[in-house]
């Protein structure tokens, strides 16, 4: 009986959500301003693939004093309407990009300056966000937490874990 009555709450909750859903833009493009140590600005496009999902590619180049690097992203993204215009999401992905490193005075003696190996890396990425559609003009602002690890690379993006927020804002067409 408890487990027919879970099966039953989880059904009631799954309809009310995909009730309580709406319509998603067929296509957005605009920018993605991050940091926490991820990335800078990244240039983003969202496509929907079906009414509560979409696909975002994110290209972002970053400029620090560590490094330089470039970094491709994509991201499946599920859409759920809280009502008044006002989303949340979550997905996953991978990306690629790659990193050069700036010299650096070594750890254990300040006149050795070291070079640290760049390159080529992987990552996966998760994502969780708010996000506003305005109803009278095509804009579309948004905030995400993007955790990102390390797959395959060099230097410091080997196993490493970020915290990536970002502050979106898209043109809707």
């Amino acid at each position: 009986m408890m487990n027919i009555t879970k099966l039953l709450s989880l059904s009631f909750f799954l309809v009310a959500v995909s009730i309580n859903a709406q319509d998603i833009a067929n296509h957005t493009i605009g920018l993605r301003l991050g940091d926490s140590d991820g990335f800078g600005a990244e240039i983003s496009y969202q496509k929907s693939l079906g009414r509560y999902t979409r696909l975002e590619l994110d290209l972002g180049y970053r400029d620090s004093r560590e490094f330089d690097a470039v970094k491709a992203v994509a991201l499946f993204q599920n859409v759920y309407d809280i009502g008044g215009g006002l989303h949340w999401y979550y997905g996953f992905g991978g990306g690629v990009g790659s990193a050069n490193f700036e010299p650096r005075p070594s750890a254990n003696n300040p006149t050795t300056i070291i070079t640290p190996e760049g390159g080529l890396f992987v990552l996966a990425a998760g994502d969780l966000g708010i996000e506003f559609d305005f109803d009278n003009i095509p804009l579309l602002l948004s905030f995400d937490i993007r955790p990102e690890i390390g797959l395959i690379g060099f230097g410091s993006f080997d196993n490493s874990f970020y915290f990536d927020f970002g502050l979106g804002i898209r043109y809707q067409f």
